[in-house]
């Protein structure tokens, strides 16, 4: 499966180097972004600029290995929370993520159809708002037999919003004087990629953090019934659908955080890691976004994934404010 990542090349690049030069450049990029002092998005402004003028060397392994490193520091950041606190931010956010999967995947059918957009590339969209951006594309594509173009699209489409969210998710959240617990829960209903919601949430608070991972994640299990509701709507059921595995080993750093003490002890270490990972993958990210994809994705997509991106976070700010 192509991603947009892959659709980039040497051409169209502010800077004419040759393929050394661009190597280096990448090199020292992502030591800086290893450093202590460089925050999420830094990084993935970073990539972005990265992507502009000296363009990705390594775009073919780009995907593969956001993928990994996204799923191996959301595990190591599971070794910084408590069993008992996740669990009753699971509880708070379980009525959220129910009321705004099913809004957003009605909301975005409805979409699709009045822009006219095509059947395969609306429902990625949708999904990829309503769950876990980039993660449930990558599930529910080959679900559905999509083509290249029309992952391409909605994967540019919600990489796009990701990067925009997370800026000025934490901007709106002082402004307002969210709580910890509020801009949590509002990070993970709102904002499409786990990468963007750990990103945001570690900017704003410990807590926001702990309660935007946990609920995030529990919302990365619906990827599973949709995928199964995908294969009667666009009728193919010979494809297994993909688990994502690696939120048990999460729940499983969880388990040894709260009753291991040898594992508390060496948590400190192991979440400093595990940071820098998803600053390394934000910075991935945006280096993936070259010119070319933004512009592969196309105006009416575009407009569905930005309508719905802005109903959810909408409706979801709404009803965190409601929280006493």
């Amino acid at each position: 499966m192509n991603t947009p990542h892959q659709l980039n090349n040497t051409g169209g690049l502010l800077l004419n180097i040759n393929e050394n030069a661009r190597k280096v450049i990448f090199a020292v990029c992502i030591v800086l972004c290893l450093m202590p002092f460089m925050s999420p998005a830094v990084a993935l402004l970073l990539g972005l600029v990265v992507a502009q003028c000296s363009g990705h060397p390594y775009l073919h392994l780009n995907h593969k290995a956001t993928h990994i490193l996204l799923q191996v520091s959301v595990v190591g950041l599971g070794f910084g929370m408590n069993v008992h606190s996740a669990l009753q931010a699971g509880k708070e956010g379980i009525l959220f993520t129910i009321a705004s999967i099913t809004g957003t995947l009605l909301f975005g059918t409805l979409m699709g159809r009045w822009l006219n957009i095509e059947k395969k590339t609306s429902f990625l969209i949708s999904s990829g708002t309503a769950i876990c951006g980039g993660s449930a594309i990558a599930a529910i594509s080959p679900v559905i037999k999509a083509e290249e173009k029309q992952i391409s699209v909605a994967l540019g489409c919600v990489f796009i919003l990701n990067s925009i969210a997370l800026f000025i998710f934490p901007l709106i959240g002082h402004y307002l004087n969210l709580s910890q617990t509020q801009f949590g829960l509002w990070c993970a209903i709102a904002i499409h990629d786990t990468s963007s919601v750990v990103g945001a949430a570690s900017k704003y608070g410990a807590h926001a953090l702990e309660v935007a991972t946990t609920v995030k994640l529990a919302r990365a299990l619906w990827i599973i019934p949709v995928a199964f509701l995908s294969t009667f709507l666009f009728k193919n059921k010979s494809k297994k659908v993909s688990i994502p595995y690696f939120i048990g080993l999460f729940i499983l750093a969880m388990i040894a955080n709260t009753y291991l003490p040898v594992v508390k002890f060496m948590s400190p270490f192991i979440i400093i890691i595990a940071k820098a990972g998803l600053t390394l993958t934000l910075f991935l990210i945006g280096a993936g976004l070259s010119r070319k994809v933004l512009a592969s994705v196309g105006l009416k997509p575009l407009l569905q994934g930005v309508a719905l991106w802005v109903a959810i976070s909408g409706a979801a700010l709404y009803a965190v404010m409601q929280l006493a």
